[in-house]
């Protein structure tokens, strides 16, 4: 039984198998991600704080991105989703980070949750394969493919890390704080 906490996230098991638990926190993380950008417009959605231009926007259209990098082209072996194919990287690095000001609230949520879903259904595709030691179709720069394991493990740790960042930015914006 999932039990959900009072901001809606599912809390991670407490004693379950490898899978439900990397999933588990993974989930929880998501789920923590998509709090703290609740309800924001815009502005809210383009706003920074300190010297940092990193914005909650930004931030999703990033999350966004690493979940297909990871899951679908390089997990799988799929072509960049139709959000990335033509972008070009070389001429800017962040792009994710930076047309994110060019979106709508709406069009950023959808961006992410598509990305979500569809990294589930990647997920759902290795772990019927070999489990969590799948190893991924397509090879880091210096030829190693990571195992689902891997990349389950840095994902959660991706998501860790800008809820961090997510915090800050929420608390600047309105005051709104939490874990």
């Amino acid at each position: 039984m999932t039990v959900i906490d009072d901001q809606g996230r599912p809390e991670p098991p407490i004693a379950a198998n490898e899978i439900e638990t990397l999933v588990g926190f993974l989930e929880f993380h998501r789920a923590t991600f998509e709090w703290k950008c609740a309800g924001l417009d815009a502005a809210g959605l383009s706003a920074t704080t300190a010297s940092s231009s990193m914005t909650l926007g930004g931030m999703m259209k990033h999350l966004a991105l690493v979940e297909d990098s990871w899951f679908s082209e390089r997990l799988l072996g799929n072509e960049p989703g139709a959000e990335w194919i033509d972008v070009d990287w070389n001429a800017d690095y962040d792009w994710d980070w930076h047309s994110a000001a060019d979106d709508s609230p709406e069009r950023l949520r959808q961006v992410w949750a598509d990305a979500v879903t569809h990294s589930r259904a990647c997920v759902a595709t290795a772990l019927e394969r070999d489990g969590l030691d799948t190893l991924a179709v397509t090879a880091l720069g210096d030829g190693t493919h990571v195992s689902l394991r891997w990349m389950l493990v840095h994902m959660i740790e991706e998501y860790a890390r800008h809820n961090g960042h997510a915090d800050l930015l929420r608390e600047a914006i309105d005051g709104e704080t939490g874990e």
